[in-house]
């Protein structure tokens, strides 16, 4: 399914919400769907790169490796989440789509 994902499968979707599942058993953390980024790089023929950025809590940094989210309307997805680092609201992730 990732495979065709694009920019505008998650545009629609900015400032919503995901629900992260780090552990088994662990509790959930939710993530904000912050900023989707289109990149120029890309191959003719191919889907247009792109990065889908996540704000989650300050107190509860990630660390970076594939984790399953589930959102209302994109339904689950695992994706491998890199941490950005903390700014003004929380911890920032991306998670890039080549």
């Amino acid at each position: 399914m990732l495979e065709t994902l694009t920019d505008a499968s998650f545009s629609p979707h900015v400032g919503t919400t995901c629900r992260l599942h780090a552990a088994p058993g662990a509790p959930s953390v939710d993530l904000v769907i912050a900023e989707v980024q289109v990149y120029k790089w890309g191959a003719p023929g191919h889907r247009a790169p792109f990065s889908v950025f996540f704000r989650g809590p300050a107190d509860r940094p990630l660390q970076q490796k594939i984790y399953r989210l589930e959102h209302d309307q994109l339904g689950t997805l695992d994706l491998f989440l890199v941490p950005l680092g903390p700014d003004a609201g929380g911890q920032r992730y991306e998670a890039v789509f080549t």
